[in-house]
């Protein structure tokens, strides 16, 4: 470790392995298995071509299922379909916008494989956040699931978006299945919208791209064999709770690169063709994309796919009918799971590693999975920007309190305001640089300039670093609260809440305040009733030094979370500031 401490993985050999020097000798001499993830997906199919490659679970326990040949088939198809049908050209932006489903991978294959670049898209954005990100990215097409045709009805026009191609949560489900599930939805749960949009049914399209592939004897890697590890693959936008949202431009090479640090990583407890991971979270979302969708793709697992995991009880079916052997989940996932009786009375016996990342993971959640599952959860951490992993605890060695180490090829440095790289132990902003950073955010070279500098990704991120090189995260540089001076972390004083069992939830912000500037305001969600704020304020007493412990305590039935679960401090603050204003007036 230099005396400067910036920190990368190439000593860590004893939890990485081989696995590390191979990466890194081949980061050096730009010699990789796949120029390109369509490369890769290629291969995957030819490995695994008969296995599951995915299935889709309702809550009820209907499902329909792809294999890998079906997959890689099917993708080249709609390729043609893209190129040839809509005369799409290389580097075209397509966006995608649908929850977990058969479609999705599909898709998305087909998308890359067009030489094109994928757009996900939240599907659960308004009509103002979808004319945003689809005339930012200047997508042509859009492949959307049916449930949101009346939204993008209204905006259409309004954006660059010239061919929709309408799929459904039911795509590819025997045609029994598919006739009751299409029911429920549009006549019992009434989510399938009426709308008047001129668009091709994803069967359509596919079918129409496998008839022009025949009839012109097309060969589909035409369109991808000269992609570079330095194309641009993905316009992944970021969440936006910060600010107006973003979309990073990750390249080939930087997907692929973090898919090969994450198999340096867990790669040995993965068993090729073997594994089954359940995707609850989005796979618009870029952990789950990287990870589950791309990560276990390329190992030859079986994907499970959980359309929406709210409530909680919606992923129960998935448990049952399947033998679950990884899951990719943030704190909010975890701790509503062990919250349910079905969950912790029956736990799944075949579960191996539990993937966390997306928001801090408190350590009370951590110890309670482990009591209950019997196998870790191992905390990792990243950002959009990243692909997104930054740091991994190793498999077998993970610490409850820490995001663990680089990933290979990664360095990290914690700095302060002015690039000054902090005392071991000290917070300061996570910096970090390596094959996995993005190109950029796409058409804002400005806001590229002040996230990238001298190549090193400052993340907004508070965190330390320990002498033995595991990291911490402290909390979100934007979320710190300054009480009389001193620094207040909201991570810190949520997870002393966290440890009272009577606490499902809770939320910590600061509020102005006449004699510290600041003061802690804590905003709990309850399990079980009876404890009051003066409990959680003499608890927190007993836990944490005077100036963090919560001033005000306010229990409330839920807090607003992102569609991956993370809480939306930013609209609490929004919530309370509006509250505040309405009672100053009435007064």
């Amino acid at each position: 470790m230099s005396n400067d401490h910036i920190y990368d993985s190439a000593p860590w050999t004893q939890f990485y392995g081989a696995a590390q020097n191979a990466i890194k000798d081949r980061d050096q001499a730009q010699e990789h298995r796949f120029p390109s993830i369509p490369a890769m997906v290629v291969a995957a199919a030819k490995d695994f071509g008969p296995n599951t490659a995915f299935t889709t679970c309702m809550p009820n326990g209907m499902n329909g299922h792809l294999a890998y040949a079906q997959v890689d088939e099917m993708s080249d198809s709609f390729a043609v379909y893209l190129r040839e049908t809509l005369g799409l050209n290389a580097g075209t932006r397509v966006a995608v916008q649908m929850p977990n489903c058969l479609a999705l991978p599909v898709a998305a294959f087909g998308i890359l494989k067009a030489g094109c670049v994928l757009v996900n898209v939240n599907p659960l954005y308004t009509r103002r956040e979808m004319e945003h990100q689809f005339n930012d990215s200047g997508a042509e097409a859009l492949v959307i699931v049916d449930m949101f045709a009346d939204k993008l009805e209204d905006i259409l026009q309004n954006t660059p978006i010239k061919h929709v191609v309408l799929t459904s949560i039911s795509q590819w489900f025997s045609p029994v299945v598919r006739g009751v599930l299409n029911a429920v939805l549009k006549y019992w749960n009434q989510v399938i919208p009426k709308h008047n949009l001129e668009a091709t049914l994803l069967n359509q399209a596919i079918k129409t791209g496998r008839a022009a592939k025949a009839e012109k004897g097309i060969e589909v890697a035409t369109y991808w064999q000269d992609l570079k590890r330095d194309d641009t693959a993905l316009l992944q936008y970021t969440g936006g709770t910060t600010g107006v949202s973003k979309g990073a431009e990750l390249t080939h090479g930087n997907l692929l690169s973090n898919l090969e640090q994450v198999d340096s990583v867990a790669g040995s407890h993965i068993e090729a063709g073997k594994e089954c991971i359940l995707t609850a979270l989005p796979i618009y979302h870029i952990f789950a994309f990287t990870v589950n969708l791309l990560a276990f793709y390329h190992k030859g697992a079986h994907n499970v796919l959980v359309p929406s995991p709210r409530p909680i009880q919606n992923c129960q079916r998935a448990f049952d009918n399947y033998p679950i052997s990884w899951i990719s989940g943030v704190n909010t996932l975890f701790n509503a799971l062990l919250n349910e009786e079905w969950f912790t009375v029956y736990p799944p016996k075949t579960m191996k590693v539990a993937l966390a990342g997306g928001t801090a993971l408190h350590k009370s959640v951590a110890e309670r999975w482990r009591a209950v599952v019997g196998t870790p959860i191992a905390e990792g951490y990243g950002l959009t920007e990243s692909s997104p992993v930054i740091c991994f605890n190793p498999i077998g060695h993970e610490r409850a309190d820490s995001i663990g180490i680089p990933a290979p090829s990664t360095e990290v440095r914690i700095v302060d305001e002015e690039g000054v790289t902090m005392p071991l132990g000290e917070p300061g902003e996570i910096i970090a640089r390596g094959p996995q950073i993005m190109k950029g955010y796409w058409n804002r070279p400005e806001e590229t300039a002040k996230t990238l500098k001298d190549g090193w990704l400052y993340t907004g991120d508070i965190g330390t670093m320990s002498e033995d090189g595991h990291f911490h995260i402290v909390d979100r540089k934007k979320d710190m609260i300054l009480v009389s001076g001193f620094n207040v972390y909201p991570n810190e004083v949520e997870d002393s809440i966290a440890r009272l069992p009577q606490v499902q939830e809770s939320a910590v912000i600061g509020a102005p305040d006449d004699q510290t500037g600041e003061a802690v305001h804590a905003y709990v969600v309850l399990r079980e009733q009876g404890l009051t704020a003066q409990d959680i304020i003499k608890h927190c007493k007993t836990d944490l030094a005077a100036y963090k412990v919560p001033k005000k305590v306010v229990f409330w039935d839920e807090l607003p979370k992102t569609p991956v679960g993370k809480v939306l401090r930013k609209e609490i603050r929004a919530t309370v500031e509006k509250n505040n204003t309405a009672a100053k007036q009435q007064a």
